[in-house]
């Protein structure tokens, strides 16, 4: 079995991407592990196993709420979206320091359990299932580690393309209940220890930063969204607010989103959602009637939905109207690469 699939090439913004990300990772254990002891004041020392586990566990909550909090950040804010493009790199790397995690507590607790297998001490040092706060954290913490595990392995491109982009979105949705995990992960475990408020402080702020970014850009779309009900053409905007090369993007009702660009003088519509990752090609320009996705560099002519030779990527089309200076569309999508007449506009974009 073969799947044809185009890879992403490396660049520039890729290597410093993941160079940044390294040494924040780096600096981030040497803080935790070398300055923090002395700052939180333990009552009792820390032994190594458990202050490695902690660093590293305390690290992958950090990384992964960085991870949640880019999306919410790049709608709101399109200075963020340098680091949406290359977020993959980010959660691979949030795996290999939680399975870090992991091995330094598997440690831990199979020196108190050496007769038996390493994973079979973590599962059997707890089974209180009954009660609230003596649940089993432990296996929050397995849930999780397994859902961070399984989105590294399917980041790759090959996957993207072998499972389809809407299976392989489906499946990346993981990372919300393993956030969730990590959460009760930390609240039935290191919380119940109050040591020291300090690591409290650090994932409640956490937790409620990501939910509260999320709710926010959920409130910013909606804002945005139109006004048409039903399946009639829907009123999407003015033409004079489309500049010459760019796009409006619309939320219809069904929920899709439809770019509407510019280009010489006519508007054209298609999907917003590239084939490839489902990219923003509404945030791309356009050359030569082809808009760029600004994530990895795949295009499409806005007139017919279609990727240039010799590529076969498609996005559905969008037939429109203009009556004055509204632009009307057709919320029911053509199939991708059909093409379509571009409407002439009637004026200049205003900027």
């Amino acid at each position: 079995m073969s799947v044809k699939y185009t890879p992403v090439q490396w660049n520039n913004s890729k290597w410093v991407y993941d160079a940044v990300m390294l040494a924040g990772v780096a600096l981030f254990l040497w803080l935790f592990i070398s300055v923090a002891p002395g700052a939180l004041n333990h009552e009792f020392p820390v032994n190594p196993p458990i202050a490695n586990a902690r660093a590293f566990g305390t690290c992958a909550f950090v990384m992964l709420t960085v991870i949640l909090c880019i999306g919410p950040l790049a709608r709101l804010d399109r200075r963020f979206l340098a680091l949406l493009y290359n977020r993959r790199h980010f959660g691979v790397m949030t795996a290999a320091v939680a399975l870090t995690h992991a091995y330094f507590v598997l440690g831990w607790y199979f020196a108190f359990f050496q007769g038996a297998e390493r994973w079979e001490t973590v599962l059997f040092a707890n089974t209180s299932y009954g009660q609230a706060l003596g649940f089993p954290f432990e296996v929050l913490g397995i849930f999780a580690l397994l859902c961070l595990l399984i989105l590294a392995a399917t980041s790759h491109d090959f996957w993207l393309k072998f499972l389809t982009p809407p299976v392989w979105k489906a499946i990346h949705f993981l990372i919300y209940p393993a956030y969730a995990a990590v959460v009760g992960h930390v609240a039935l475990g290191a919380f119940q220890s109050r040591e020291n408020d300090t690591v409290a402080v650090i994932f409640s702020a956490g937790a409620l930063l990501v939910a509260g970014l999320h709710i926010v850009a959920a409130l910013k779309e909606r804002g945005v969204d139109t006004n048409g009900v039903g399946l009639d053409w829907v009123n999407v905007g003015k033409a004079s607010s489309i500049e010459e090369g760019r796009a409006l993007v619309v939320r219809l009702p069904s929920g899709k989103r439809v770019a509407v660009f510019r280009h010489e003088g006519q508007l054209s519509a298609i999907s917003n959602a590239c084939a490839h990752q489902n990219g923003p090609l509404g945030e791309g320009r356009i050359i030569d009637c082809l808009v760029t996705c600004p994530w990895h560099g795949f295009q499409y002519d806005v007139r017919t939905g279609c990727s240039p030779a010799p590529f076969t990527e498609k996005v559905p089309t969008y037939r429109l109207k203009l009556e004055g200076d509204d632009i009307f569309v057709d919320p029911e999508p053509n199939a991708p690469g059909t093409p379509v007449d571009p409407a002439p506009a009637p004026q200049e974009a205003t900027t």
